[in-house]
């Protein structure tokens, strides 16, 4: 039997961070991770030259918590920028829009780019214009509604389906009917409360100047090199993976069993998606583990293609591309000119591409199509379709990611607030990570780093 002061379970980012933030604070801990690679969703691999994410692919500067890590763990020098141009495009009719210029979150901060593209209709653009006359929706703190409501008042139908579904609820693989703007967009919903119009809030609001250099960073050799940096920041001997814990008992200090020992603890940080801290807790805890389970988790896969450039028509000046849901006909709900939008990710005269499949556009789609070749040709004839392809891939990689998907819909932070509320009558266990409080690698770390410092506090 082990004795630790924390054991934290789960060896995605926001475990690692936790675990990072635990050993700097001299604290005794160990990590049980139940694969045999830590990382979670970050994952890089190497192919044929290429340097492809099997997940998230970028650090968002506005959040800093990443960058700062990455500099403590002496990557601050190897961060790089997005090549220019910057531009993301939105799918409408077969064509690629490119998303208007002083966008944020898919809202102009100035009316004639939007009204010089050819992404929404004459009568969309001037129901996007009402917003500068329509007044605020007085709400209090603890109301909710969903980002097609919120979008549906302000700017009205058409930028829902051309602007907040493709933007807003790609990103997160899930429902613009169902997706809590509250929890995922707090400021555009305080920005409302504050100015009444959001363009002309958001435009008060922005920098004098962009940012020269972008607002995404990443890693020569990918994301996969900050984790492995964090790994190696950590001793060795405190990280289990390959190890499966099966149960945690709370009797006085924490008993955690796993497949191969058991460990007991003075506190425990679950840092694992929902529906898994819910199977740890339902026999002891079993109104925590509903509400867990009460945060659903759509599936997504993320598929890698390659091809040489003179194949491809388009020009691919920018980032990618997304698909709103009212482009019927294809499966594809987004994808990333990789090669385009960072250096070095491929070879000279080739091109990567990263095309994601499923959420809640098509949530069973894992199940209904087991083959990953079968996968990759579909997203292959998607791209074909959009981008003028006129070969196929000289080699592909899919990635499925099953239920890793969380869903902050309508309703989300009540249901943290209960999870909190029940959490007090346990001391010493934290939950932490994505299903709960902040879907990017930024929120992640700053949550798991916040999570860490408060378990370490305990007796």
């Amino acid at each position: 039997v082990e004795r630790v002061k924390v054991a934290v379970v789960g060896g995605g980012i926001t475990g690692l961070a936790t675990a990072y933030e635990l050993h700097q604070q001299g604290v005794h801990f160990r990590l049980f991770e139940s694969s045999e690679r830590l990382g979670g969703l970050i994952l890089t691999e190497k192919l044929n030259g290429f340097t492809i994410e099997a997940g998230p692919d970028s650090l968002l500067i506005q959040k800093p918590s990443a960058i700062e890590l990455c500099k403590e763990l002496g990557l601050g020098e190897r961060l790089q920028t997005t090549l220019k141009p910057r531009t993301a495009y939105i799918l409408k009719k077969g064509t690629l829009h490119a998303l208007p210029e002083t966008s944020v979150l898919g809202i102009p901060t100035r009316l004639t780019p939007l009204f010089m593209s050819g992404l929404l209709s004459p009568l969309g653009k001037l129901r996007f214009a009402l917003d500068l006359i329509l007044p605020r929706r007085h709400m209090t703190s603890s109301e909710d509604e969903s980002i097609a409501d919120f979008f549906t008042r302000r700017f009205g139908k058409e930028s829902v389906d051309y602007v907040a579904e493709p933007l807003l609820a790609t990103i997160h693989a899930g429902d613009v009917n169902r997706l809590s703007m509250r929890a995922l967009f707090p400021r555009l919903v305080e920005v409302e409360q504050s100015h009444g119009s959001l363009i002309r809030g958001l435009n008060r609001r922005r920098r004098p100047a962009p940012i020269a250099d972008g607002m995404f960073r990443s890693l020569p050799g990918g994301l996969g090199e900050m984790t492995e940096a964090l790994v190696s920041a950590l001793p060795p001997e405190r990280l289990s993976s390959s190890t499966r814990v099966i149960s945690i008992d709370d009797n006085g200090p924490f008993v955690v069993r796993t497949t191969g020992d058991v460990t007991v603890a003075s506190a425990v940080i679950l840092a694992i998606p929902a529906p898994g801290a819910a199977s740890l807790l339902e026999i002891r805890h079993p109104k925590l583990a509903e509400h867990c389970l009460n945060i659903p988790h759509n599936s997504t896969a993320a598929v890698a293609l390659t091809y040489p450039r003179s194949a491809i028509e388009h020009a691919l000046l920018g980032s990618g591309f997304v698909v709103p849901r009212v482009e019927t006909g294809l499966s594809i709900i987004a994808a990333t000119w990789v090669s385009s939008k960072w250096p070095g990710r491929a070879p000279a005269g080739q091109v990567l591409i990263r095309a994601f499949i499923g959420g809640a556009r098509d949530p069973d789609i894992l199940n209904r199509i087991p083959n990953d070749e079968d996968i990759a040709q579909l997203a292959h004839r998607n791209l074909a379709r959009i981008l003028k392809i006129e070969c196929d891939p000289q080699f592909s990689r899919v990635y499925r990611w099953r239920n890793r998907s969380p869903q902050y819909e309508v309703g989300h932070l009540e249901r943290l607030a209960s999870i909190d509320h029940e959490l007090q009558h346990t001391p010493g266990l934290f939950i932490t990570g994505t299903s709960f409080r902040g879907i990017g690698i930024p929120d992640c770390i700053a949550e798991g780093r916040a999570t860490a410092r408060s378990a370490s506090e305990g007796p």
